[in-house]
Formats: C-alpha cells, sequence, structure tokens
C-alpha cells in the first residue's frame, strides 16, 4: 500500500502560479505511475496529468497542457505538479493519485478507475 499526502494548495490570483507536492509513503515509489486529478463542486474528479514510474513519460489534459508541468523525485518519494497561467476555473480540490497497474508496455494511465491510492487532497483557488 501508498499512502499519500498533498500540499501547495492555496489561494492565488488569476495568471499566478502554485506548486503543489505529493509525499508518499509506504511500499516502493517507483513501482507507481503518479497522477493528480482535480475535483471541482458539483463536478466529477477529472484527469490533470501523469507521469510515468521513471519519470520519463508524462501526459496532460488538454485543459492544463502548455500551463503545468508534473515531475517526480524518486529519491524523496515525491510527486510535483507546478501549475502556471493559473485561472478561475483550475479552482478545485486537487488530488494526488498511484497506480501500480503498469506492465512493460504501459506505464502510464489516465482514468480514475486506474488508480488504486488517493491522496485526502489539497484545495487551489484561484480568483478573477
Amino acid at each position: 500500500q501508498v499512502q499519500l499526502v498533498e500540499s501547495g494548495g492555496g489561494l492565488v490570483q488569476a495568471g499566478g502560479s502554485l506548486r503543489l507536492s505529493c509525499a508518499a509513503s509506504g511500499d516502493t515509489f517507483s513501482d507507481y505511475c503518479m497522477g493528480w486529478f482535480r475535483q471541482a463542486p458539483g463536478k466529477e474528479r477529472e484527469f490533470v496529468a501523469a507521469v510515468s514510474w521513471n519519470g520519463r513519460t508524462t501526459y496532460y489534459a488538454d485543459s492544463v497542457k502548455g500551463r503545468s508541468t508534473i515531475s517526480r523525485d524518486n529519491a524523496k518519494n515525491t510527486v510535483y505538479l507546478q501549475m502556471d497561467s493559473l485561472r478561475p476555473e483550475d479552482t478545485a480540490v486537487y488530488y494526488c493519485a498511484a497506480s501500480n497497474q503498469g506492465t512493460s508496455i504501459v506505464t502510464i494511465f489516465y482514468r480514475v478507475s486506474e488508480y488504486d491510492y488517493w491522496g485526502q487532497g489539497t484545495q487551489v483557488t484561484v480568483s478573477s
């Protein structure tokens, strides 16, 4: 099992930046594909970004592509989400997630159902 704790959320003005962190403990961190998801009030949880176990492959939702960067440090058991040029529509609770469903061919995932462990979330609020 993996325990995940997010941090770095907060209130920021439109156009600003935030860096979210997710610290993992428990199982071997580098065994997992890591992802970020978000959920706004009244909406379903949606994919934001994911990074493969070795950090070489990343994937982004169209809504954040070009404005966000996901990265990981396996030595620190931590995954990051750098978000720039934030917009009011980015306001949501952001969740870190871990998936151990990878194979030698498929190493990155973007569906909620493909993730096995979740953090408690961190609130991001972007004011206009």
